[in-house]
């Protein structure tokens, strides 16, 4: 670039020189005439564009001599172990198998509804009761019949225990008084079913049926009930991940809708492979203390399915391929201050996370790579390096 100055300098001397006989650009200016102004202004851009060019092949002829003008400006980074986390990349649907329609187990009117939608409720609660149709009448009726049975029972026992009577009578109050037991469990537990009860505990999330309608065993929907703790999120996974997502693997998930971030852990990886689709079914339990999280939620899942501790990243921008697939980048060699040369390394990759890779051979802790300008060197050509620290 020196030189470059000291002939632009000589140049603009010759140039000066030469134009002494003519009227300098003050001269001219002095004159107010616009005619001689034009033809000075014309004159010095001709000299001007002379200049440029000797200028550009004088460039081009350093560049060609000069060694230094050949070296390529590169960045170089130290390669360090760290910790390398993978992660499938997946779409779930949160769900509860608490979530259930609750039918009658009994015929008959709707006489009572006791709760509302959005109500708490218990496991065993009373939810609602259906007219026994006269079953209590006939209950009643049939524990005085069992409490007669009973008493001539008992008074038969004790005669046959003083051997007094025959067996066949004390054999029939017998079994008079365990069919009367039996007829009265039996009643007592129809009777039960008009009773309409909370499975488990959790919220009325709607009341289907009003009070007064008639219902029917399997045909009427009475209440949907939805427990919103014990939550989880089901996804189809592909099979070539079986052997790596096994139950208690982390899992970050997502709900965008929410704009909520957890962390979960797989509670269940399915052992069956769906034949249509070629993948299985995953179940990661979910904390779902706020009760925000609604079931057939969408939510995007992150499973950890691989971790290394002692991990070599690098990015992927920088990985070149030989004609026979083999992957490399450039290392540097023979440093002295900022000057080094370029090495290839051969190396083989692991996976990938955004936009690095995991190094598996080929380079060790602390080697230095070429980064900035990896795309423009050669092996063995000397790199001039920027940063410098």
């Amino acid at each position: 670039m020196k030189h470059i100055y000291s002939l632009l300098a000589i140049a603009l001397v010759l140039s000066s020189c030469g134009s002494e006989k003519k009227q300098s650009v003050e001269d001219v200016i002095a004159t107010n005439n616009l005619e001689l102004i034009h033809q000075k202004k014309a004159e010095l851009e001709t000299i001007e564009q002379e200049l440029a060019g000797q200028l550009k092949l004088l460039e081009i002829k350093i560049k060609e001599i000069d060694p230094l003008e050949k070296i390529p400006l590169i960045t170089t980074f130290e390669v360090k172990h760290s910790l390398f986390q993978h992660y499938v990349e997946l779409q779930g649907n949160v769900d509860t198998k608490q979530n259930i329609v609750i039918y009658p187990e009994y015929s008959g009117v709707l006489s009572n509804v006791y709760v509302k939608e959005g109500q708490r409720v218990t496991k065993g609660q009373s939810l609602a009761k259906i007219d026994d149709g006269g079953l209590n009448q006939q209950l009643a009726q049939l524990k005085i019949q069992t409490a007669l049975a009973k008493t001539t029972f008992e008074r038969q026992e004790r005669l046959w225990n003083q051997k007094i009577g025959s067996e066949i009578q004390y054999l029939q109050a017998k079994a008079n008084f365990d069919a009367q037991e039996q007829a009265v469990g039996q009643l007592q537990q129809q009777l039960s079913k008009t009773i309409v009860r909370a499975p488990f505990s959790g919220t009325i999330d709607d009341v289907i049926t009003e009070q007064g309608s008639v219902v029917s065993p399997g045909q009427s929907q009475l209440f949907r009930i939805v427990n919103l703790q014990d939550m989880y999120i089901e996804t189809d996974v592909p099979e070539r991940y079986i052997t790596e997502l096994a139950p208690g693997k982390d899992v970050k998930v997502d709900f965008p809708i929410l704009n909520k971030q957890i962390d979960a852990k797989v509670r269940q990886a399915g052992n069956f492979i769906n034949p249509s689709n070629r993948t299985f079914k995953v179940e990661i339990a979910i904390d779902n203390k706020d009760r925000t999280i609604k079931p057939n939620l969408t939510a995007k899942l992150k499973i950890n399915d691989y971790t290394n501790d002692n991990a070599i990243l690098i990015p992927q921008s920088i990985i070149s391929e030989n004609a026979e697939g083999k992957q490399y980048v450039y290392a540097i060699s023979d440093k002295a201050d900022n000057q080094a040369k370029a090495k290839r390394v051969f190396i083989e990759t692991g996976k990938t996370q955004g936009d690095y890779i995991e190094i598996l051979s080929g380079l060790e802790n602390g080697s230095e790579i070429i980064n900035e300008g990896a795309r423009s060197v050669k092996d063995g050509q000397s790199v001039k390096i920027l940063n410098i620290e």
